[in-house]
């Protein structure tokens, strides 16, 4: 039981981890987030079993076709329901990005079905055994290409032009806006990255649990709770509290069973940013008068 919690909990974790990257990245670099994040791992999965699957493309094509898709609609997002309403000092992109959200899974829902659909991959055929317990090699790959991406993103930040650019950003927009750097373009950047990264964590996490229209849905909520609890503006606080909160989740279920999952994960959630209420490794903000 505790390889097959352990397996889980940090491949879940790691999901959690990178969707919750997403918000870090558009948090840190606008000030913002998208709320239909859960919706765009939904989106992943379903491009991919429709270019893959339905239309019989090559899954390598398959994939990126729908990360670019994913991207794009990070793009639409930030252009359509972030932009306009910031630019006003409005802070109603948040119920932009919501109704976003389900404007998508609506449209999911309608033209791709309530059906939930396996999507193939040679790595959730056969479940192997390890200590005793069978797991699937998907499993041990899902941990491996979160962590790593989230370590491959810092890396872009800290030592790459790009990151430089986002950086920049994030720190002062203004001052950066001086320099020449096309804010508005880096700001677009940072919400095709985040959907991207969703649309990744729909790609792996789909063949484990079937592809539908309701996929993300739940898994949203939970990565927004990730980057609350990790101090969103931390991109390693995030990461911590994605693997901290799948190894609960996993450990929960394994030992009280699901039905009592939510109700002990969020209370723990709960506890923790009662004593933490800036996250694990977030900073309180600096009030300057």
């Amino acid at each position: 039981m505790l390889t097959s919690i352990l397996v889980s909990g940090l491949g879940l974790g790691s999901m959690y981890g990178l969707v919750a990257l997403g918000f870090h990245v558009t948090y840190a670099v606008s000030g913002t987030v998208n709320f239909a994040q859960g919706s765009v791992v939904t989106l992943g999965a379903v491009l991919a079993y429709a270019l893959g699957v339905t239309l019989g493309w090559p899954m390598p094509a398959a994939i990126v076709l729908a990360l670019a898709g994913c991207a794009l609609f990070g793009l639409v997002v930030e252009r359509a329901l972030v932009r306009p309403f910031v630019v006003r000092g409005s802070d109603a992109w948040l119920l932009a990005t919501v109704a976003g959200g389900i404007v998508l899974d609506n449209t999911v829902l309608f033209t791709f079905g309530k059906e939930p659909r396996s999507l193939p991959s040679p790595l959730a055929t056969k479940p192997v055994e390890i200590l005793g317990t069978g797991i699937y090699p998907l499993q041990l790959v899902i941990p491996v290409v979160g962590i790593g991406l989230a370590f491959a993103i810092r890396t872009v930040f800290r030592r790459t032009d790009l990151g430089r650019v986002l950086l920049a950003v994030a720190q002062n927009a203004d001052a950066a806006r001086l320099m020449g750097i096309d804010v508005r373009r880096t700001v677009a950047c940072a919400f095709a990255l985040s959907a991207t990264l969703a649309g990744i964590a729909g790609l792996l996490i789909a063949p484990l649990f079937s592809v539908s229209a309701e996929l993300g849905t739940l898994f949203g909520i939970k990565a927004f709770a990730v980057a609350i609890l990790g101090g969103i503006g931390s991109a390693t606080g995030v990461i911590l509290a994605g693997l901290l909160y799948g190894l609960v989740e996993a450990g929960v279920t394994a030992t009280l069973g699901s039905t009592y999952t939510q109700l002990v994960v969020f209370s723990v959630i709960i506890l923790a940013l009662t004593l933490r209420p800036d996250g694990l490794l977030g900073r309180a903000a600096v009030n300057k008068v």
